[in-house]
C-alpha cells in the first residue's frame, strides 16, 4: 500500500511568524524557545524543532469537515519552517519514536477504524488501516498529549 504524509502548508501560520507575544495572545497562541529535543514537534516539517529555536504553539483545526469528528488542538510550527515535508511510503521522525493514536477515515470524513501503536510502530498501524478499503486517511496523534501530529492520505 503506497501511501504520503505531508506537513501543514506554512502560509496557513505566516501572520504568526514574527509577531509580537502580545499579539499572539490575542490569538490565544505562544512562542516558545525550544528547550529539549524531542518535545517540540513542528507540524510543518514533521520534525522536532531543536533547542535554541524558536517555535509557535497554537489552535490548529485537523479536521474541519462538519462532522462529529471536527477536532482541533494546539500543535507547534517552526517559525523558520518555509516549506512542508513530503514522505512517500516513508514514516517522518515525528511519527517513529512516540506512541500513537491512528484514526482511519472514510470519505465523508466519518472514523471508519482506529488503533494505537507503540514506538516504532507506526507503518505497521497505518498499514494495517488501509488495508480497509473505506480509509482513504489516517490522522496520526500523540497518545500522550492527544495532539494532531499528522495525515497519511492514499497515494
Amino acid at each position: 500500500m503506497a501511501y504520503i504524509i505531508e506537513g501543514l502548508s506554512p502560509q496557513q501560520f505566516e501572520r504568526f511568524i514574527g509577531m509580537p507575544d502580545g499579539e499572539l495572545a490575542a490569538y490565544n497562541a505562544l512562542r516558545y524557545t525550544v528547550t529539549n529535543k524531542p518535545g517540540f514537534p513542528c507540524r510543518i516539517t514533521l520534525e522536532d524543532a531543536d533547542p535554541g529555536e524558536t517555535a509557535i504553539l497554537i489552535n490548529h483545526y485537523s479536521r474541519d469537515e462538519d462532522t462529529p469528528f471536527r477536532a482541533s488542538h494546539a500543535i507547534f510550527v517552526r517559525e523558520t519552517a518555509v516549506a512542508p515535508a513530503r514522505f512517500e511510503d516513508e514514516i517522518p521522525p515525528v511519527l517513529r519514536t512516540r506512541a500513537l493514536s491512528l484514526r482511519g477515515f472514510d470519505a465523508a470524513g466519518m472514523m471508519a477504524d482506529a488503533m494505537t501503536t507503540e514506538p516504532g510502530g507506526a507503518e505497521e498501524g497505518l498499514l494495517k488501516l488501509f488495508e480497509d478499503p473505506r480509509i482513504v486517511e489516517v490522522d496520526a496523534h500523540n497518545v500522550a498529549r492527544g495532539c494532531f501530529l499528522a495525515r497519511a492520505r492514499r497515494a
